[in-house]
């Protein structure tokens, strides 16, 4: 039985019995916890969450699904894959486990002629939760399953959920019994190789909430309706129904292994390698084929990156078996898209787009892939030769910093080399530099593409020409053009384009010096330049969106720079190197730079210092910086060798790379430093500069913060306005400020301790009262106070254990109390000896009533305390509690 057959008698049979067949919904997840759809149910979570209303009361789909957690896995056996489709039929508060059993039972069992799977009944088995009596009885007496075929399995195996909070419950499967020669006997619990799920009956009771893992996590409660949520696996089941051994030898995937071995010229079944590259094959190109049809494109982050690594997996896997340089993956593409289009016509319909984006991914890869594997090989070699067996984590990062090989790879590489990965060296690594630059400075860099994409544009047409130092508009040629990291021809309004010219004024992004802005115009377009970046030496990539026309390769372009802000930044630039050189003279040569950022009217300059820098310093540098403004100095720039830039003694920027010629900019005789960026043409141009502060940034680097231009003058007028108000405000002369202030907030600290001491007095008196007022709850004492707003949470918890103290101690007792001391509501529960050995649990209380409140919280057995975001919700709160002690003890 085809597997396109098998769907369609699946949805057909729920079909017939009032089940509305719903189509699949995107591999794109629409739940915000999720990337991609992992299971069936995901499209219809917010039905069995009672957050929207469902359509129809049943439903049945054949849903498509990605699961990455085991990629490591897939090929390696037979029984892990990335994509797969869940065949699945749903009941919203209609029917529940006595009907969803016999359903499934009977589609199983019934003749393939009368529209069943035609299952022997004497080899289905079947699992129930340990103490689901409810699901047992049902399969044994209704259905009729010998008791010796009915196992009970707890929550590893028989309790469903999706690893994140959302609905769960107790689940019963069904196994096929494959036969003595797949395994030993004894049923799913002794060989799930012999025993195979063909399908998972959940049953969603309750709503789950902290999910730490697939045994460990919080109900929360009840859902609104009990609800049933099935899963067969449609790849199982055509294994099953074709008579073959596994996933990847059913109709639709080893068609696309038997093209992958064709085109390679190996054999699937003689060597155990070579298996393993072609059902890693099979399965990554159906899963890439599958994402990229649902609109995911290959990227960095995020989902993209999920298919990027798929891709690459494949591909290296295709190099593994001998594919060369010969790019095999637009084939595969065809012969998937050709045996899925069946179920999916889509996929025959965007063909020409799902080529488009697989194909720049392997062109893209295939470059990424000669360079890296060439290090990467050197790096092992070297490891061997000096005997070690972990390669360093500064040769993985080199590989994936400089030639954009992935740690995933490399750590899979290096694996089957026998050697392991200093992965925590690299994750160091990977932090520093992410220190040492803006947040998102490795996605600005190549936006979404692979850095080799910008390498072939500089191969094809040579080095971008940089004009911004003498002219801030210049004509110059479309060379290249990328939409969401994949070359195009063309970029019609509204798209976020990437654009490379032959020769550009647009400064790129680099030396602490932030991106010019500006327009980018052809006869036919107009796109706005946001940022502009360096991914490869010689490449300016010119980031922006088109706001009209269409922008194609191949245009002669008009490419005009934001003057006023390349002069603000220009100012910051020179006040930099002149606040690098006023730290030098201060601290000393050990003050070096670690970093800058250069922006329109601000700067930061990163240095080296043992310590806090004293006030008086940082006068004193901003004085002997302002000096050289009013002296007008002359800034130059030129060219010269390495060599003689440092018998010059000119400062190196940091983390910057310099080839043998290197630019030189002076500021007079006072600052010489190595740099590419631009500046001002003296330093009178500058106008003022206003050191606002300094701060430790980490061990032994502090940042200095200033003001340039316009903005410090600013900045100071606004002091002198704010310093004159106080004055008037405080009848004081301005000398008199600090010590006049200084006194009043003495007195306002001295007044806050009182006032403090007086509301804690007021609300602890209160604890007798709120004590005697205590409810019977099933012979529990039970306490909900809401204190007053302002309240201090160490007032909160003293009151709760102080009414609990008050209660009888021989009598169970639950206090819990609630209150706003800021803006923020917190929550403390007390639960005394004999309430905890009913059941009553203070870190369980507060975990529901700071849901409530839109938070959470925890803490021991006896006394817990927690905090949420709404205030208004502090009565819920409380409610809430309440119900959930009503529900332990009944």
């Amino acid at each position: 039985m085809e597997s396109a057959e098998i769907a369609r008698r699946f949805l057909r049979f729920f079909e017939e019995r009032g089940h509305t067949a719903v189509p699949s919904a995107s591999l794109v997840a629409e739940d915000p916890t999720l990337l991609l759809v992992p299971a069936g149910m995901v499209p219809f979570k917010p039905y069995f969450l009672g957050q929207q209303k469902p359509p129809y009361r049943r439903a049945t789909s054949v849903q498509k699904c990605v699961r990455t957690p085991d990629i490591e896995e897939v090929g390696k056996t037979t029984r892990h894959a990335t994509f797969f489709q869940m065949l699945g039929n749903f009941s919203f508060g209609d029917y529940f486990k006595e009907q969803a059993i016999p359903l499934a039972w009977e589609l199983l069992t019934k003749p393939e002629s009368e529209g069943g799977f035609g299952f022997p009944e004497d080899r289905l088995w079947v699992t129930v939760y340990q103490d689901d009596d409810e699901a047992y009885d049902l399969w044994h007496e209704k259905v009729g399953v010998p008791a010796e075929r009915i196992q009970r399995r707890g929550l590893e195996d028989n309790y469903w959920h999706m690893g994140v909070p959302g609905p769960g419950g107790p689940c019963s499967e069904i196994y096929y019994d494959r036969g003595p020669e797949y395994g030993r006997d004894g049923g799913p619990v002794a060989d799930e190789n012999r025993y195979l799920e063909v399908w998972n009956n959940v049953f969603m009771q309750f709503q789950l909430s902290a999910v730490r893992s697939k045994v460990d996590f919080d109900v929360a409660g009840e859902l609104p309706a009990r609800s049933v949520d099935t899963g067969m696996g449609l790849e199982r089941m055509a294994a099953i129904l074709q008579g073959v051994d596994n996933i990847y030898e059913i109709d639709t995937t080893y068609k696309i292994l038997d093209r992958a071995a064709e085109l390679t010229k190996t054999r699937y079944g003689r060597d155990e390698r070579a298996d393993v590259s072609l059902r890693v094959i099979a399965d990554h190109v159906r899963t890439g084929v599958m994402l990229v049809a649902d609109g995911v494109l290959p990227s960095n982050e995020g989902r993209g990156y999920v298919l990027r690594r798929i891709l690459r997996r494949a591909i290296r896997n295709l190099r593994l078996l001998g594919a060369g340089e010969e790019r095999y993956m637009h084939e595969l593409t065809a012969v998937t898209i050709d045996v899925m289009g069946e179920q999916y016509p889509e996929l025959k319909a965007d063909a020409p787009q799902i080529h488009g984006v697989i194909d720049a991914e392997e062109a893209s890869f295939l470059g990424t892939l000669r360079t890296g594997t060439a290090i990467f090989d050197v790096a092992v070699e070297e490891t061997k030769r000096k005997g070690a067996g972990t390669l360093a984590g500064e040769q993985a990062f080199q590989l994936h910093d400089t030639y954009g090989f992935p740690i995933d790879l490399t750590l899979e590489m290096a694996s089957e080399q026998g050697l392991q990965v200093d992965e925590e060296g690299f994750r160091r690594l990977m932090k520093e530099q992410r220190d040492r630059a803006k947040a998102d400075a490795a996605a600005k860099k190549t936006g979404n593409a692979d850095i080799s994409v910008f390498g072939q544009i500089l191969e094809k047409t040579g080095r971008v020409e940089f004009l911004g130092y003498d002219q801030v508009t210049a004509e110059a040629e479309v060379i290249g053009l990328l939409v969401g990291g994949a070359p195009v021809p063309a970029a019609g309004a509204g798209t976020e384009v990437e654009v490379v010219l032959g020769r550009t004024p647009f400064y790129a992004e680099g030396g602490g010096q932030l991106a010019d802005q500006g327009v980018i115009r052809t006869d036919g377009a107009e796109v706005e330049i946001m940022d502009v970046q360096s991914p490869v030496s010689g490449v300016v990539v010119h980031r922006g969106k088109v706001r009209a026309g269409e922008i194609r390769v191949g245009d002669s372009a008009q490419a005009e720079i934001d003057v006023e802000r390349r002069r603000a930044i220009s100012r910051s630039h020179t006040a930099t190197h002149l606040v690098h050189r006023g730290f030098r003279n201060a601290l000393g040569e050990t003050a070096a730079q670690a970093g800058s950022e250069n922006s329109p009217g601000r700067f930061r300059f990163d240095f080296t210092a043992a310590g806090a820098v004293a006030p008086s310093m940082l006068r004193d540098v901003e004085d002997e910086v302002n000096a050289i403004l009013i002296n007008d100095l002359t800034v130059n720039a030129f060219h010269t060798s390495q060599a003689e830039a440092r018998a010059m003694g000119a400062l190196a920027l940091f983390g910057e790379k310099y080839g043998e010629t290197v630019r030189i900019v002076e500021v007079g005789d006072y600052s010489r430093e190595l740099c590419g960026g631009t500046h001002v043409s003296s330093s009178g141009q500058l106008g003022l500069v206003k050191v606002l502060g300094e701060a430790s940034i980490g061990a032994g680097v502090r940042r200095v913060e200033a003001l340039v231009g316009l903005d410090a003058f600013r900045f100071l007028a606004r002091e002198s306005l704010l310093v004159a108000q106080l004055s008037e405000q405080l009848k004081a002369r301005r000398e008199e400020l600090p010590e006049r202030i200084e006194g009043i907030v003495t007195r306002l600290r001295t007044a806050e301790k009182e006032l403090d001491g007086l509301r804690s007095a007021q609300v602890l008196a209160s604890a007798g009262e709120i004590a005697a007022g205590a409810r019977d709850l099933h012979g529990v004492s039970v306490v909900t106070h809401s204190a007053p707003d302002g309240t201090s949470p160490d007032d909160l918890r003293k009151l709760a254990l102080d009414v609990r103290g008050r209660l009888p101690g021989d009598r169970a007792a639950v206090v819990v109390v609630a209150g706003v001391p800021a803006d923020r509501p917190v929550v403390v529960a007390a639960v005394n000896e004999p309430g905890r050995d009913r059941g009553l649990k203070a870190g369980r209380l507060v975990g529901v009533a700071a849901k409530a409140l839109g938070g959470g919280g925890g803490g021991k057995d006896d006394v817990a305390q927690g905090g949420g975001v709404r205030p208004e919700a502090v009565g819920d709160a409380l409610g809430a509690v309440e119900q959930a002690i009503e529900q332990t003890l009944v």
